[in-house]
């Protein structure tokens, strides 16, 4: 398996991470976008907007409409502070924000968890099979479903 070096970060040293990685690339770190970020990192399994919608909603005592936080979590998926998990139409805060490459997520179908895992390798032989049959890849989405150890 090939190995990709980085940092992973949790709590408070995620969130800054994720708030300097956002203005490093020209965009403000509104109190808005703080709140999706805390609600969607608070999530111990991956969120939909209407799931962080809801929760931003609560800490806040106010209603948060998903659409706004859709427009966000676009940011943040162009940004690399989240990803989204194509087959559940969800999404995860990203632990290393400042690294780039792509992922695969293992996710379980019995308790909804998405393991995100590194494997440049798979991903560079995706892009390449792709770019043989004349394709010109923009980012390989790689998803397993399966059952995790916990449910297994």
């Amino acid at each position: 398996m090939a190995k990709h070096d980085h940092h992973l970060h949790g709590g408070d040293a995620l969130k800054s991470a994720a708030r300097d990685t956002l203005t490093a690339s020209g965009e403000q770190w509104t109190g808005m976008r703080e709140a999706v970020f805390d609600a969607l990192a608070g999530f111990d399994r991956p969120a939909s907007a209407y799931d962080i919608a809801e929760a931003v909603s609560k800490a806040q005592g106010r209603r948060v409409a998903a659409n706004s936080v859709y427009r966000i979590l676009d940011l943040f998926v162009g940004a690399n502070l989240a990803r989204r998990v194509e087959s559940a139409n969800a999404y995860v805060a990203n632990a290393h924000p400042a690294c780039l490459h792509d992922c695969i997520f293992l996710i379980c179908d019995t308790c909804g968890q998405a393991k995100h895992l590194d494997n440049d390798r798979i991903a560079d032989d995706v892009r390449k099979a792709a770019e043989q049959s004349g394709f010109a890849p923009r980012q390989p989405v790689i998803e397993v479903r399966g059952t995790c150890a916990d449910c297994g």
